[in-house]
């Protein structure tokens, strides 16, 4: 644990960031089973954002263990400290002003739940990419769950490691009833009821 640090009060705040943008900022964190649609969605929604001058960043799952979670591996406690830095990481974009999207399979409830409680309360929004297993084990476009079902990957979320779907997330995206597309506008719907963003595609 670090010792005598004294957290510094930054001159411009998060409301003037805000306001410069023009729209509100939040975590958009896009959970769900390996395959289920999460980083596909998350980019739809992202370009749809930019396309409205919305500022916002997609931090994938894949992405984030090639640099700063390379050293994780994917026991209960690594994906644990996982989330946490992720979360960390997630605050300092609303902080900014931005809308962060996040893509993790992020399995345990517990873990987002952290994360949501590092934000204020409509600075966290869990979307549930929901897919069956077998759907997500059809489309396999990592050819992962193969590999988990022959033993070559172990602690695999869906085959040998449990996830635990959101009990009352605040959007459910059905990949294996909508097409990518869709699922964004529901998202972007979302965003717009609330008053966080406003415009027209």
């Amino acid at each position: 644990m670090s010792t005598n640090i004294v957290w510094h009060q930054t001159s411009i705040t998060k409301k003037d960031r805000r306001k410069r943008n023009g729209h509100h900022s939040a975590i958009l964190w896009f959970t769900g089973l390996s395959g289920s649609g999460k980083s596909t969605i998350a980019n739809a929604v992202s370009k749809k954002l930019f396309d409205l001058g919305i500022q916002n960043y997609v931090l994938d799952g894949d992405n984030i263990r090639h640099g700063l979670n390379k050293d994780l591996g994917f026991s209960v406690e690594d994906r644990t400290e996982n989330i946490r830095r992720i979360g960390e990481v997630a605050k300092l974009f609303v902080d900014s002003g931005q809308f962060v999207l996040t893509a993790f399979i992020s399995p345990f409830a517990q873990d987002r739940e952290l994360v949501r409680n590092l934000v204020e309360k409509d600075e966290f929004i869990e979307i549930y990419v929901k897919c069956p297993l077998e759907e997500c084990e059809r489309r396999d476009p990592k050819g992962l769950y193969k590999k988990a079902r022959n033993g070559e990957i172990r602690d695999f979320t869906g085959i040998d490691s449990p996830y635990e779907a959101p009990v009352s997330p605040e959007l459910t995206l059905e990949t294996h009833r909508y097409t990518i597309d869709e699922c964004a506008n529901q998202v972007l719907a979302y965003l717009r009821d609330r008053n966080f963003i406003k415009g027209e595609l």
